[in-house]
């Protein structure tokens, strides 16, 4: 047997994943047998706390959402229980699975938070019952497979920490804080259980162990993640490219797409189909075309209401870009008014510009990205936004505004069309495999273990938490399970 341990830190402005791997490669295989008959799992929490911190904390907290914890850190281990139960549920494995929990400062500043990371403690090859010799498998998994604990005793399968400072502390959110509640209400602050569900699954081996920054295997082997992806430019197995191609297809958009057979014939359940924004009219010229978009987790779905009108800018800043973070002028208003708004990103949330804009009597919003990369979709709620609304790139904004240049006060001649796509659903490729988060420049801990973020409906386990999720792991609302399915659970 070697043991390797395998150091780095928690990277990243969204989840991440562990922070520390041993590495078990059993060479000379044994017979194991099995404990008992399959049935649902048990996860075990262990509290790594020490006295008076994270899940210890004192701190009195008032009942929330059905959590009956007295104090701060009572209410984090009930969520924590809740989450755990939620997975234990759906999960089969004859072998208690250990989650080693802790909650720690973690980065953060005044306007972004690491909220948590976790991942496997352990990674297992050449097993009895592996599915395929020579390949890490999660030591979670590997137990579950072999019928034994791979993991000494006391040691976690799964190691998980969490941000202790998200909106106490002035410099880290503030106003915005984990909420503890059990209810799926979290509105505008950040769910804890759908956090704790995310990394979970990370745990349980929605990751993989190969280096997304160099394409290199770990230790010369690949892992039972990486025999399910496949390069979709070029339909080519991941496991069989060269350390560059890996590296280029982690970092190529819509480039990388997840072969397992149950998460392909769950996406017609799951998913919604993409939306599409189309540009033509008299003035529209080199701007003319199909424009991939984000879509807005507030407001209607565009599936519902496709909208089609004049497109004209928000201009209220000196360099010509338009924010919408405030009710919108007199000649803001008019150029608005009955067509389709694009204004750019920053400044405000989305919701405050969709709020103007609607105010302003907009048909519909489209939002410029602020930054180079891909599409991406809006975060946000508010039942009061009846228009719906689009993200897109920052290039693609640049070539519609090129296009409005020659344009009156309330027409540009440039006619946008919100709709959705006849044949592609939202978050796949041409053959309706889910496509993995591959943004153009690697983010270490995110690129390549995450579904993409143009799926909709929004998933667990894309690379940040959305408002909208319900605490579900499985069709017809999230393809989680199936994809830990596909791993071997």
């Amino acid at each position: 047997m070697t043991i390797v341990n395998r150091h780095a830190g928690f990277a990243g402005a969204c989840l991440g994943h562990l922070a520390r791997i041993a590495a078990i490669a059993l060479l000379a295989v044994a017979a194991f047998a099995t404990i008992g008959g399959a049935r649902a799992a048990t996860i075990q929490i262990i509290n790594e706390n020490a006295p008076g911190v994270g899940f210890n904390d004192p701190t009195p907290a008032l009942p929330v959402g059905g959590n009956p914890g007295t104090t701060l850190g009572e209410q984090r281990l009930h969520a924590f229980r809740r989450a755990a139960d939620i997975w234990a549920s759906h999960i089969v494995s004859n072998v208690p699975i250990r989650i080693g929990a802790a909650f720690l400062p973690l980065d953060c500043n005044a306007t972004g938070a690491v909220l948590g990371a976790a991942g496997a403690y352990q990674v297992v090859a050449n097993f009895p019952g592996a599915q395929i010799n020579g390949t890490w498998y999660p030591s979670a998994l590997a137990s579950k497979l072999a019928g034994v604990d791979f993991a000494a005793p006391g040691d976690p399968h799964i190691i998980a920490r969490f941000n202790s400072r998200l909106g106490l502390f002035p410099d880290c959110v503030p106003g915005l804080t984990f909420y503890l509640g059990l209810d799926r209400k979290a509105g505008s602050q950040i769910d804890l259980v759908a956090t704790l569900l995310h990394e979970i699954a990370h745990g349980l081996g929605f990751q993989t162990f190969t280096d997304d920054e160099t394409g290199a295997f770990l230790l010369g082997r690949p892992s039972i993640w990486d025999f399910n992806l496949v390069d979709n430019r070029r339909e080519r197995p991941w496991v069989i490219m060269t350390e560059a191609e890996r590296v280029a297809s982690a970092t190529t958009w819509r480039g990388l797409s997840w072969n397992g057979w149950n998460v392909t014939r769950s996406t017609p359940a799951v998913l919604s189909p993409a939306s599409v924004l189309t540009i033509g009219g008299e003035n529209a010229g080199a701007a003319a075309g199909e424009y991939a978009v984000g879509d807005a987790s507030f407001g209607p779905a565009i599936r519902n209401a496709p909208v089609s009108a004049q497109l004209m800018p928000v201009v209220d800043q000196l360099n010509g870009n338009g924010l919408a973070c405030s009710a919108l002028s007199a000649t803001n208003a008019l150029a608005v008014r009955g067509n389709i708004a694009l204004v750019d990103r920053g400044g405000c949330d989305y919701v405050v510009k969709a709020r103007n804009v609607q105010a302003a009597g907009a048909l519909g919003m489209i939002v410029a990205d602020s930054v180079p990369g891909e599409v991406a979709g809006m975060p946000g709620l508010d039942a009061s936004i009846a228009i719906p609304s689009a993200r897109i790139t920052r290039a693609d904004g640049w070539a519609l505004k090129a296009a409005l240049q020659n344009r009156s006060s309330d027409r540009s001649g440039v006619v946008a069309r919100l709709q959705s796509d006849p044949v592609r659903l939202a978050g796949t490729d041409g053959r309706k495999r889910m496509l993995m988060y591959t943004p153009g420049v690697n983010a270490p801990g995110s690129s390549v273990s995450h579904f993409t973020t143009e799926a909709t409906r929004n998933l667990l386990m894309e690379p940040s938490i959305n408002s909208d999720l319900r605490y579900s792991v499985m069709p017809p609302r999230d393809l989680t399970l199936p994809l830990l399915w596909d791993l071997g659970w």
